[in-house]
């Protein structure tokens, strides 16, 4: 009976035993798999909540907290003008709900320069600057650059006008018809009455809005009532500025003006004039001052 007993207390042992070193090499494993995937997950990443579009929202849109949602987003990558509370989009006592100045796509962040101010319309005045003004320049296709500016493009303004005030001139200017760039990289912020800056189709406008300085309307209003206005769109990564651009007649076609020659001046006499008899003679004597 004991040795029975202490058989079946030895064959427990074993099995004790076993189990034991199966379930240490079972955690042994499981503890290496979980570290390697820690190892090929890097750092972890700290996020914070931004509000995104939960739908695609279209220019001009009253953007309403149905329409957004807040999702983890990297902190160390946050653009700039985001917002991450609700009340920072949705202020209370606002004076009416934000618009949309940018089409944007489901799951898009909503930045502070894709929306208006609360209240704000989502028209021209949202894209003036402090100390800028809307200015209307009256276009065509072919002062218009064939339809192709659109709200956001940079222009340069050439005036083509008759000098006509010949004695105001000096040598050297230019006379006639002249064409200047009176303007460099002005914004434009509307073409005819659309101020979508996502508008992607081509249309021969008649009006173009841009925004400048007080000064530059007034130049811009000068030249519009004197003569005829003309747009060149300025390249998306151009930076270079324009240097000073006049052109008439005579120096489109090359032409070389004379200067008059001026006719010699004949020395000064200085005579005497005495009379013997019927006869006048004439006799010459240094001048003297």
């Amino acid at each position: 009976m004991r040795l029975i007993f202490g058989l079946v207390l030895i064959v427990g042992l074993g099995l004790a035993g076993f189990a034991t070193y199966m379930a240490k090499n079972y955690i042994d494993q499981y503890q290496q798999q979980l570290a390697q995937e820690r190892a090929q997950r890097g750092p972890a990443l700290e996020t914070v909540n931004v509000i995104i579009a939960k739908r695609a929202l279209k220019f001009g849109e009253k953007l309403t907290k149905d329409d957004v949602a807040m999702v983890p987003y990297p902190k160390a990558a946050l653009p700039e003008g985001i917002f991450t509370t609700p009340e920072s989009l949705f202020p209370e006592n606002a004076r009416g709900l934000r618009e949309v100045l940018r089409a944007m796509d489901p799951m898009e962040a909503i930045l502070a320069s894709k929306v208006t101010a609360p209240g704000e319309a989502a028209g021209i005045s949202s894209r003036l600057e402090v100390g800028t003004r809307a200015f209307a320049i009256q276009v065509d296709a072919s002062s218009g650059v064939s339809g192709f500016l659109r709200p956001g493009d940079m222009v340069d303004v050439y005036w083509t006008g008759r000098i006509s005030n010949a004695n105001l001139r000096t040598e050297g200017d230019s006379s006639g018809d002249v064409t200047k760039l009176i303007e460099s990289q002005l914004p434009l912020i509307a073409v005819d009455q659309s101020a979508d800056l996502d508008r992607i189709e081509t249309r021969v406008a008649r009006t173009v809005t841009v925004a400048a300085t007080p000064q530059q309307v007034a130049a811009l209003a000068q030249a519009q009532s004197t003569g005829r206005l003309s747009l060149s769109l300025v390249g998306v990564t151009d930076t270079t500025v324009a240097e000073v651009i006049e052109v008439d007649q005579t120096r489109l076609l090359g032409i070389q003006v004379r200067n008059a020659i001026a006719p010699e001046q004949e020395a000064e006499r200085c005579v005497i004039r005495s009379r013997r008899g019927a006869e006048v003679v004439i006799t010459e004597i240094p001048c003297t001052n």
